[in-house]
């Protein structure tokens, strides 16, 4: 994990959930075979609605679908607000965001599901932050984490906002995912 990580962000409200982040139809892929790996990151965040249906205004796509062979987004730190990954136990909507280059999410807080598979899988970072980001924060704003300090510092709008630290889970994070702790720590071999 990078003691400081930035970005441009992506925001989305509430209630975003794994079917949003990558929709059941793209689960066809298999994540081990690397040329389809690349789709999840391609398709991630397709099924968001788009704006006025209750999100941030001026919504544009996650990942841009006019250049076929694009399977990355502009934008690495996702914003989001309660409930964040709900639904499904899916490893696969971390592992879509990941491979569409986000490094962090930042919600008000998470489906217990989605955090944990995001950190076990070392897919990206979720940090929580007690004050409400989605509706100050816009997509395009470009934003810094300051990981030890527990700040993330929007760029474009020169603000600063307290994040809760990561706590009991960012030795699993800064190892890289769940078996690589375990093998650091000599659980597994």
């Amino acid at each position: 994990m990078q003691d400081i990580i930035t970005g441009i962000a992506y925001v989305v409200g509430d209630d975003v959930d794994t079917d949003q982040i990558i929709p059941a139809e793209y689960l066809m892929y298999n994540p081990s075979v690397p040329a389809e790996r690349k789709l999840f990151g391609r398709y991630a965040m397709v099924g968001v609605p788009p704006a006025g249906a209750g999100l941030p205004k001026g919504r544009v796509p996650f990942v841009d679908q006019t250049d076929e062979s694009n399977s990355r987004s502009r934008f690495s730190i996702v914003i989001g607000g309660r409930n964040f990954g709900c639904g499904s136990s899916r490893e696969h909507a971390p592992l879509a965001l990941a491979e569409a280059g986000v490094q962090a999410v930042v919600a008000e807080d998470y489906a217990r599901i989605f955090f944990r598979n995001s950190v076990n899988g070392g897919y990206l970072v979720p940090f929580q932050c007690a004050q409400r980001l989605c509706e100050s924060v816009q997509t395009g704003d470009e934003l810094e984490i300051r990981v030890a300090e527990g700040l993330l510092r929007n760029k474009t709008r020169n603000t600063t906002h307290k994040l809760e630290p990561l706590g009991d889970v960012a030795p699993i994070i800064e190892a890289g995912g769940v078996f690589e702790y375990a093998k650091r720590t000599g659980m597994l071999k």
